[in-house]
């Protein structure tokens, strides 16, 4: 049953992490990215890491696309003034190239993987103790410039989006 669960929760991730490449308009992308949120959520409780799900949902799905939600209103980007895309097909193709040698490397792993009974967790995986340690300890500065890369991006899209008075 829990299989079944993974991989249905494994479709949607990667059904919204498509839909977000392919939709044209920002918002349906966004909400694209709100499905491969949830969907992770839900894999994140089948490792039984329930502070990484409800971050994931109240942090994640909740504030940080309704912010990206709130731009793309701000910024009011009309279908008109989307660019075109021409070379997005090619480039989807290259990159599906690209992740061959990687979906070579996981159906490896998979079929040498014992089975997910099998496999012991750490009693703490994902408790808030574990994950503050990790995060302040060995990712502090890959999490501080993810942090500024946020606020730069923040800051370019109002600016972006500012209508000039003159």
């Amino acid at each position: 049953m829990l299989d079944i669960v993974f991989f249905l929760l494994a479709f949607f991730a990667i059904a919204g992490a498509i839909g977000m490449i392919l939709f044209h308009q920002p918002v349906h992308s966004a909400l694209s990215l709100i499905l491969t949120i949830i969907a992770l959520a839900g894999l994140f409780a089948l490792l039984s890491a329930s502070f990484l799900f409800m971050v994931q949902i109240i942090v994640y799905a909740g504030a940080i696309i309704t912010l990206l939600i709130f731009i793309i209103m701000f910024l009011n980007v009309k279908e008109s003034n989307l660019p075109k895309e021409p070379h997005k097909y090619p480039a989807m193709v290259v990159g599906f190239v690209c992740l061959i040698p990687f979906n070579i490397l996981v159906l490896r792993a998979f079929y040498k993987m014992p089975s997910s009974q099998n496999i012991p967790l750490e009693t703490d995986f994902g408790s808030i103790k574990t994950l503050g340690w990790e995060l302040f300890n060995q990712w502090l500065l890959p999490f501080e410039l993810i942090s500024i890369l946020l606020l730069v991006a923040l800051i370019g899209a109002v600016v972006f989006g500012r209508k000039d008075e003159v």
